[in-house]
């Protein structure tokens, strides 16, 4: 697994670090896979998202919950089925995120 960052689309908010693993990413915008979550966090099925891979590459997605990993006395940690509806490119500058600054290091 990949490790990454999530950013809502609409504020270019981080939201939080996850593992990801691509499952299918052979053509330019018709991507999926799977993501969990590093720490817990709670997402709106509906909402739109950033993903940054590992090598500065980032895509447009949105998610779907797919298993509760709970373990007995945590909060849920999802695994979550990602869906791009972007293609994947290289973050080289701030011209290189959609339409605002790339997302700060850190």
């Amino acid at each position: 697994m990949g490790t990454g960052k999530l950013y809502r689309l609409s504020d270019n908010e981080f939201i939080v670090s996850v593992n990801y693993q691509l499952l299918h990413d052979r053509t330019a915008t018709n991507w999926w896979g799977e993501l969990i979550p590093i720490d817990y966090t709670r997402f709106d099925e509906g909402d739109r998202f950033i993903i940054e891979f590992e090598g500065k590459r980032w895509s447009r997605c949105h998610l779907k919950k797919k298993v509760n990993r709970a373990v007995s006395g945590l909060p849920p940690r999802y695994v979550y089925h990602v869906t791009g509806f972007s293609p994947i490119v290289e973050q080289s500058g701030v011209d290189d995120f959609p339409g605002r600054e790339p997302p700060a290091a850190g």
